[in-house]
């Protein structure tokens, strides 16, 4: 990492390693603003950050960040820990910070459908409207969409890096299930209950 410094208030990202490959936090003004699954190299990663948030510099991240930082390691070594504390801020429409406001109360371990995010938050009909803001999610893993599935309990789909494998190894670290449902990859095809 450059020996690049920073403050809370400047734009800035990380790489660290998880157990599931070298993710990226973004941070602004004391707020995390962004975050990445790991590309197939750090480079690509750099490249994509670039991309999204072409004023950040790679710095060392200051306290609240390496909090969040320490926290999304421990949830993907398969620590129960909880996200909800770290304070994000993406940037969207109000329906898609709506949708990841809803992803973000699902607690680790569990999932739940598109239509089941849509009927929280006062769109019954718009599953796949849902999905769509799902799929912009600029901050994975704080705002868990792996934890959103289609309501035959397949993937739906996944547009970060590894794709639905990347996906479906989240859930399985976390050991996701519906309540009453035997875990996740007990038996396929998945099946989600409407709720």
């Amino acid at each position: 990492m450059p020996a690049a410094t920073t403050n809370n208030f400047s734009e800035g990202y990380a790489l660290f390693d998880t157990a599931i490959g070298r993710c990226a936090l973004v941070w602004r003004g004391g707020l995390v603003v962004g975050a990445a699954l790991p590309e197939t190299s750090d480079e690509r990663a750099r490249a994509a950050l670039a991309r999204r948030f072409p004023t950040a510099v790679e710095s060392e991240p200051p306290p609240f960040a390496a909090d969040a930082i320490a926290a999304v390691a421990s949830l993907l070594a398969g620590g129960r820990t909880d996200l909800g504390g770290v304070r994000v801020d993406p940037e969207g429409s109000a329906f898609e910070r709506n949708v990841w406001q809803a992803a973000r109360r699902i607690p680790c371990g569990e999932v739940r459908s598109y239509g089941d995010i849509a009927r929280e938050i006062g769109a019954p009909g718009a599953a796949q409207a849902v999905g769509l803001a799902l799929g912009r999610n600029p901050v994975p893993i704080l705002v868990p969409c792996h934890r959103v599935l289609a309501a035959d309990g397949r993937s739906g789909g996944f547009s970060a890096p590894g794709g639905v494998a990347t996906k479906f190894r989240i859930l399985e670290i976390e050991g996701a299930r519906r309540a009453g449902e035997p875990e996740l990859f007990e038996s396929l095809p998945l099946r989600v209950k409407p709720s």
